[in-house]
C-alpha cells in the first residue's frame, strides 16, 4: 500500500481532503453501495478493502462529507479513478470539476503515463480533463463479472 501525505484544498465554504482519518466511510458506503449504478449492493467489507488500497478524496461542507473519489495507483505509472460522486443535494455548484482539478493537482499523482476510468453517464465531465474514448480499443481487454455484488459472497 502506498501512503501519500494528506493534502487539503479550500474553496469558499468547501474543502477537499485526502486525510483518511477524516473520511466519513459510512456516508461514502451508503452512496456507493446504495445509490450508485456502478457498485449497487457492494458488501461493506469489499468497500473497506477498496478504500484501504486507494488515495481517497473527501469533499466537505463544514464537517459533512458531500462527495468522494478514490484513485488506485502504483504511484508511478498508472492510476485508476473510481467511485466519483457529489451528493445530489450539492450538485450544480461545479464541485465535481473542482474535485477533478484537485485530483489532477495532487503532488503524488503527477507524471502518470496513463489514467483510466469507467463511466456510463459522465463523459462530458471527464472529457474536460483530458479523458477520451479508447483510441485503440483493440489493445484494451477487460474481465467483467456482472452483478457480482448481487451474487452470494463467500467472505
Amino acid at each position: 500500500m502506498i501512503n501519500f501525505e494528506p493534502q487539503c484544498w479550500q474553496q469558499d465554504e468547501f474543502e477537499i481532503d485526502t486525510d483518511p482519518t477524516r473520511l466519513d466511510l459510512d456516508t461514502a458506503y451508503d452512496f456507493i453501495a446504495g445509490r450508485s449504478y456502478w457498485a449497487k449492493d457492494m458488501p461493506r467489507t469489499t468497500f473497506a478493502r477498496s478504500v484501504k488500497g486507494a488515495v481517497c478524496f473527501g469533499v466537505y461542507h463544514d464537517e459533512q462529507m458531500i462527495g468522494f473519489a478514490r484513485v488506485i495507483t502504483d504511484g508511478a505509472t498508472i492510476a485508476y479513478l473510481g467511485d466519483v460522486y457529489i451528493d445530489e443535494a450539492w450538485r450544480g455548484r461545479n464541485l465535481s470539476k473542482w474535485l477533478m482539478r484537485c485530483i489532477d493537482s495532487h503532488p503524488d499523482l503527477q507524471g502518470m503515463r496513463r489514467w483510466i476510468l469507467v463511466t456510463s453517464d459522465a463523459h462530458s465531465l471527464y472529457e474536460q480533463f483530458g479523458y477520451s474514448l479508447l483510441d485503440k480499443p483493440d489493445r484494451y481487454m477487460e474481465r467483467v463479472i456482472p452483478n457480482i455484488y448481487q451474487k452470494k459472497q463467500d467472505s
